[in-house]
């Protein structure tokens, strides 16, 4: 179904031949195996496994004790990886992969059944940081987005071709990641009395990225957005759709502003984001065409009412201390020879981190849903207002007909780290039980079960127009990107009409269905060229 089968044949013969950290179980129920005495007993064999395999154990499901390929029912194997789950929490381990393969008939007649292997790792359930920098990337295709990004998350230079974005490539559908047209995570750290920052070696594994989450005292993810233009709406998402911290603007020295340089400011300035802009490549242009492109974006900026502010010769506490309210930064960098790498790490080593809402309730816009087999449901997000922990009871919502639906949160992961709270400002994946994935969609909330969320069809917003051929008039209906909401909506403004430029109350009414949005709330609207923010 979801893996390469050699991997557990090989797992199945290393059992057969050494048995040590590896371990076969047809399956797990509640009702046997968390009883009194026979919980104790499977504790202490995980415990002993981990420990026998150097900090990690695997455990083949699904199998029969001499490694037969058995298979279970859906609904049965559901249960066994929710058992092991809470084994390992009381040995202090956690489960760190699982991969599913289709085999027999899972005992149901024509049902087929699954076999599975279950990666268990020493440690358990990690308390993430509560100084957590979210940093959202922008700026033209090619520019060296992801490629500044994976310099910075791994420490290593660039080969000069990109190589360092690679790091954010595309992976399988995991809690973190999503496709080429979409967005990508990184993330690095900063430990208490080191001298360097908590980088990974190799992003694409889960392993890495957890040890990250784990020995970090600060972290910073990176929600690296798309450059091309026909994605503009994905990129729009990115930053308004996360609980972002602070913006990082990429010009490179050999292309300069252009038009989505330009594009992607406005959207970070109209979202009151602080920002920060690096130039790139600087290694690939002389002195003279460096110094001209700099006085460029510093142009850029000026037209845009914001006032530079050099880096490098006013220092990093300067920068730390007036970023935002109208301030840039700007520096230059370069991924092949790492130069501004280092600059960037004390900046976001001191970055204080943002205002959370006032709201202390949890609540979370979906970004993006999908299936974990023995795992189910998992939608993933931003958390925007307060805490959620394992075992919390929400509310998923609104459906399309404005109703919500009672869930449970069966485990929470952040960087492939599984944690046992995420609190504001985390980018986390949340198992939920009590719903299919294919109800998930984005744009929806989880919110407490004890709350009483009142969906809105349509409300009341001052907008600004940014760009327009000619003038809004009634009914004019741009795409609203809200939160994670990417819906259709149509305008009607106070006076009739609203100019490019003019600022007004309008009333938006969403087209096909009701959202959980409130006062306060910035968004951005766009259809074709026509472009706007507003607030709720």
């Amino acid at each position: 179904m979801s893996a390469d089968r050699s991997a557990l044949r090989r797992a199945i013969e290393r059992g057969e031949r050494d048995g040590g950290a590896i371990e076969f179980k047809e399956r797990l129920t509640r009702e046997v195996h968390l009883a009194d005495g026979r919980m104790e007993s499977l504790v202490a064999q995980l415990r002993h496994r981990v420990l026998s395999g150097d900090g990690e154990a695997t455990y083949v499901l699904g199998v029969t004790d001499d490694g037969g390929l058995a298979g279970v029912s859906p609904d049965a194997f559901s249960e066994t990886m929710d058992v092991l789950s809470l084994l390992a929490d009381e040995a202090d381990a956690h489960i760190a992969d699982a991969e599913t393969w289709s085999a027999g008939s899972g005992g149901d007649g024509d049902e087929a059944g699954l076999v599975g292997l279950a990666t268990l790792r020493d440690g358990g359930v990690f308390e993430a940081d509560e100084d957590h920098l979210v940093v959202g990337t922008a700026g033209h295709v090619d520019h060296g987005k992801s490629t500044l990004v994976g310099t910075l998350v791994t420490g290593r230079a660039d080969d000069g071709q990109g190589g360092t974005r690679g790091f954010l490539d595309v992976q399988p559908h995991e809690v973190e990641r999503g496709l080429s047209a979409d967005l990508s995570y990184a993330v690095y750290g900063f430990a208490d009395g080191a001298d360097e920052p908590v980088r990974m070696d190799n992003p694409h594994r889960k392993s890495d990225r957890a040890g990250v989450v784990e020995a970090a005292d600060r972290l910073v993810s990176f929600v690296d957005t798309v450059g091309h233009e026909p994605w503009l709406r994905t990129t729009i998402r990115g930053i308004v759709g996360q609980k972002l911290d602070y913006g990082l603007l990429v010009v490179a020295a050999d292309d300069g502003p252009t038009k989505t340089t330009r594009e992607h400011l406005g959207i970070l300035l109209a979202t009151e984001l602080p920002t920060i802009v690096a130039i790139t490549k600087a290694d690939a242009v002389g002195d003279d065409r460096l110094a001209a492109v700099e006085r460029e974006v510093e142009s850029m900026l000026r037209d845009a009412g914001q006032t530079p502010l050099l880096v490098d010769r006013h220092g990093v506490d300067t920068a730390v201390a007036e970023v935002g309210d109208g301030v840039v930064p700007l520096l230059r960098t370069s991924a092949v020879t790492k130069d501004g790498v280092e600059t960037l790490d004390r900046l976001f080593e001191r970055l204080p981190k943002r205002a959370t809402p006032d709201r202390e309730a949890f609540r979370m816009y979906v970004d993006r849903s999908y299936k974990v087999t023995g795992v189910g449901a998992v939608a993933s997000g931003t958390v925007n207002s307060g805490t959620v922990e394992t075992g919390d009871e929400l509310l998923l919502g609104p459906m399309p007909d404005g109703s919500f639906r009672e869930v449970e949160v069966r485990s929470i992961e952040m960087h492939y780290h599984r944690v046992d709270k995420a609190t504001a400002g985390r980018i986390v994946g949340i198992a939920l039980k009590g719903v299919d994935e294919a109800e998930i969609e984005r744009g929806m909330a989880l919110v407490p079960r004890d709350s009483e969320p009142e969906p809105v069809r349509e409300f009341d917003a001052e907008v600004m127009v940014l760009n327009h051929p000619t003038r809004i008039q009634e009914g004019y209906e741009p795409v609203v990107h809200l939160e994670t909401v990417s819906e259709a909506a149509a305008f009607f403004p106070d006076e009739g009409r609203l100019l490019p430029g003019d600022t007004g109350e309008a009333r938006v009414r969403f087209k096909f269905r009701p959202y959980l949005i409130e006062e306060g709330q910035r968004f951005v609207f766009r259809e074709g060229s026509s472009k706007g923010v507003g607030t709720v």
